[in-house]
Order: structure tokens, then C-alpha cells, then sequence
């Protein structure tokens, strides 16, 4: 996908005089910087931004966001850069804002189970933090993402067949607009029927509206018991209906996860494990002892009717947290597999009803065209990835592995899905948004943008063209 053709509005040297006078040391236009800065875990390409503000707390935010905006320049918010559909890229060129240095933790409400943070805090942080107050936050995308990033993208993970995702669990949102102002959005109540749902509107909005410096987020308490195990099955169908007959007879299971053979056996080479290289469900199960016996005694039932076998369990921590860390570095192993490679990544959402089907023909098709991929899948809410592991100077293998990603999109969107689960749109999957919502819907989210935007400096070139 060509990046490079997008209109240029490169920071003018009178805004880089500006941003020196007011943030100093605070501002950088070394390359190396500005490269970190221009580029994400995803496969696409452009030139980095002109300059790096490391903002320290809201007001940096607000003041460079409204120079920015006096000198009609493109400003794109950067956290942990863990996204994967070229959220970051700086294609109209502009400066980036990078709110990592805002990790703190403003206050903790253990009475109301809510927590308000700044926006570079990661998850891992945050979790570090709440876990002396027997809290937790559930969202766990995989990577060690900010949380102001996973807000921005609308994230999902592992927990989110029985916590749901970014979208249930932001109650309230503090946001600097593109001239500057800011304003709060929400509230630390659960529920509210005041007026426009501006909190909603601005979660997975992926940095086109505002920029948040204010995140509150619902908490939940540790699980008194939490139990893994996995199990191996002689085929994906099977591992799927598996899944199926769990969430249809309303087992509360926390996570569950598919990994085809190929993929187990990446995991393996990559993490030092001895897993069954066949498809396999990685669950986990969280209550009181009882409920949690229960649970997994009912899923083990399940398992063994779809043939399901070598039924092990993880009871430790460790053993916990050496499986699932195996589950979240797949990317990584499947990078590493083939050194030098990018990955075209897919995140699909399809009703769990179509799930084996969708699944089983692009298994087929990513087999039939040689390219070498993973396959992992948050499958209890009909989610996975495929990850297509391409050479990216090699136009030709490039081409197929979008071909695959293309195909994929269509199947899922034509079952009643989504073209994106949980990365969101960013530059990649533009396209399939139309494809998905319609041309009415796009245009009306075009009113929006505009409405909020009207210079069109937050995050240009992402989600939509501006005009049609």
C-alpha cells in the first residue's frame, strides 16, 4: 500500500520556533527520534514526522495541540506504538505528541471499583499498581499497550468473552479537541442518559477527534480462584464447536484461545515448550474454587465430546503465566520464524455461529498460497488473527499476502461480521470500512470528523478520507 501519495503539510519552521520556544528540551527533531516515532508493529511504510513533543501532563497536550492547529498542521498522538494498521504514520507529515511520560495513576476508587489514569500508563503498569488493592483491569490486548492507545483503537483481548472490551469498560474521558480546548466527557457513575454519548463517541475514534489526558475506567476484583488448562484436538472444527457449546450453554468462561498445529508449533520453537503441535484451546476460568471446578469440569465434558484430548491443567501462577505469555509472544514467534519478514495482520470478527466456517476456508486459502502465517483467535466472541508473514521487498508476495488479508475481510463481512475486531481501522483497512458500513454511514462519520475537525489536523488519512 503506497503511503507516500497522501497531501503533504509538513511542519513549517515557524511552528518548529514555537514548539521550541514553549516545550525546549521537550521537543526533538533528531532523526532517530522522529523514525522511532514513525512507525508501528504493522507492515506499512512512510516517512516519519517532522517532530516529537514528549508531553508531560494535559497542558503540554492542549498547547502544542493548538499550535498545531494556528499553523494548520497534521498532530498525531503516539503511546506505546504497539498498533498494527498504521495508526502512527505520519503521512501528511506534522508532529507527533508522544504522551508516554503521562503514566500516572490520579486516583483509585476501590469503593466504586473505578480507577482514572493518565494516558501513557500500559496495562501492565496499571495492573502492577491495583493488584495490592485486589483489583484488576481486564483488557488485555497482548501487547504492553497504553492505555490511552487501546482507548484510541477500541481494543479488545483475551478476557473479552466475559469482560468485554474498551467500549464497556470507559466510563469517563478527559479530551483535548483540535483547537486546543478541552473538555470532560462522562462521569464515574455506571450509567447515564444525559445527552449525546460523546464518551462512546470518542472511544476507537483512534486519535481523528481528540486526544484523551484523562482516561476513568471501570475495575473488577481479583478472582478468588482462576484456573488454565489447555487441550488438544484432532481438527479446528472440532476445537471450534467445542467453543460454541461453551458459550451457548452459558459457561462463564474468562478466556479462550485457538491456535492452529503450525502455530503451536511456532510457539513451541520460539518459548521452549513441549505443546502438541495440533489445534489447541487455551482457556482459563475465574470464581470461587467451587464455581471455578465446576466451570472447567463442564468445559472438559464438552471437549471430550468433539474429541478433545490431552485435557492438562496449569494451577500455578507460573504455570498460568508461562502459558499465556506462550500465547501472546506468537506474534513474535512467528516473526522470528522467518528473520527479516513483516506481517499483514488481520482481526476479524464473525457471529460465533459462522466462526468454524470462516475460519476453516481462510485456513484453506492461507494454506493453498504458499505464504507462511500464524493463526491465533480470542474465539469465545468470534474474534482471531491471521498473520501473513511476508518479505516486504517482494511486491509479488506482498500482493498475495493482501490478496489473502482481502479475501478474508469479505468472508468475515458477507457472515455478518466486522473487518476489524480490535486493531481498528488506521490506513489499512480503510476500504473495508466501506465495504462494511456503507457509503451512508461513512459519510456521516465524514460530518463528524468535520464537525470536530474542521482543519482536519488530528490524525489526517486515518479511518476515512476526509472529503469524499
Amino acid at each position: 500500500m503506497n503511503t507516500t501519495t497522501a497531501p503533504q503539510r509538513a511542519a513549517s519552521a515557524s511552528l518548529l520556533d514555537a514548539l521550541n520556544l514553549r516545550f525546549g528540551a521537550q521537543v526533538s527533531t533528531a532523526q532517530a527520534i522522529r523514525e522511532q516515532h514513525g512507525r508501528d508493529e504493522g507492515s506499512l511504510q512512510a516517512p516519519p514526522p517532522d517532530a516529537v513533543v514528549f508531553a508531560e501532563n494535559a497542558k503540554d497536550v492542549a498547547d502544542a495541540v493548538r499550535l498545531a492547529h494556528d499553523h494548520n498542521t497534521p498532530v498525531i498522538a503516539y503511546g506505546a506504538g504497539s498498533s498494527l494498521e498504521g495508526h502512527l504514520l505520519a503521512i501528511q507529515g506534522g508532529i507527533t505528541i508522544d504522551v508516554s511520560r503521562m503514566n500516572k495513576i490520579i486516583s483509585i476508587d476501590a469503593d466504586d471499583l473505578t480507577v482514572t489514569v493518565e494516558p501513557g500508563i500500559t496495562r501492565k503498569q496499571l495492573n502492577e499498581a491495583l493488584k495490592h488493592q485486589g483489583l484488576f483491569f481486564p483488557i488485555d490486548p497482548g501487547a504492553d499497550a497504553s492505555v490511552g492507545g487501546m482507548t484510541a483503537t477500541r481494543a479488545s483481548g483475551t478476557n473479552a468473552v466475559r469482560y468485554g472490551t474498551l467500549r464497556e469498560n470507559v466510563l469517563a474521558l478527559e479530551v483535548v479537541l483540535a483547537n486546543g480546548e478541552t473538555i470532560h466527557t462522562g462521569t464515574r457513575a455506571k450509567k447515564s442518559a444525559a445527552g449525546y454519548d460523546l464518551t462512546r463517541l470518542f472511544v476507537g475514534s483512534e486519535g481523528t477527534l481528540g486526544i484523551f489526558t484523562q482516561i476513568t475506567l471501570k475495575l473488577y476484583p481479583l478472582p478468588e480462584a482462576v484456573s488454565a488448562a489447555i487441550c488438544s484436538f484432532p481438527s479446528i472444527e472440532e476445537a471450534v464447536r467445542t467453543v460454541i457449546a461453551t458459550i451457548q450453554l452459558g459457561v462463564p468462561i474468562a478466556r479462550v484461545e485457538l491456535l492452529d498445529g503450525p502455530t503451536v508449533g511456532l510457539v513451541n520453537q520460539y518459548s521452549k515448550l513441549s505443546l502438541r503441535e495440533e489445534p489447541m484451546l487455551l482457556m482459563e476460568f475465574h470464581g470461587s474454587p467451587a464455581s471455578v471446578k465446576e466451570q472447567a469440569e463442564t468445559v472438559q465434558e464438552i471437549a471430550a465430546e468433539y474429541a478433545g484430548q490431552a485435557f492438562e491443567w496449569a494451577h500455578t501462577p507460573e504455570e498460568r503465566t508461562r502459558l499465556w505469555t506462550a500465547r501472546h509472544n506468537a506474534y513474535f514467534a512467528g516473526v522470528q520464524s522467518r528473520p527479516g519478514c513483516r506481517v499483514i495482520t488481520t482481526d476479524t470478527c464473525v457471529p460465533i455461529s459462522r466462526l468454524a466456517d470462516c475460519l476453516l476456508a481462510s485456513v484453506a486459502e492461507a494454506q493453498a498460497s504458499g505464504i507462511t502465517y500464524f493463526l491465533v483467535g480470542h474465539v469465545g466472541d468470534g474474534n482471531f488473527h491471521f498473520g501473513y508473514l511476508i518479505d516486504p521487498d517482494d511486491e509479488a508476495e506482498r500482493a498475495r499476502g493482501e490478496a489473502l488479508s482481502q479475501a478474508l475481510v469479505a468472508r468475515a463481512i458477507e457472515m455478518g461480521g466486522t473487518c476489524t475486531g480490535e486493531h481498528g481501522i488506521g490506513i489499512h483497512k480503510m476500504d473495508y470500512l466501506v465495504q462494511e458500513t456503507g457509503a451512508g454511514a461513512v459519510a456521516v462519520m465524514r460530518s463528524i470528523k468535520q464537525a470536530l475537525d474542521p482543519k482536519n489536523i488530528l490524525n489526517p488519512g486515518k479511518i476515512f478520507n476526509a472529503q469524499a
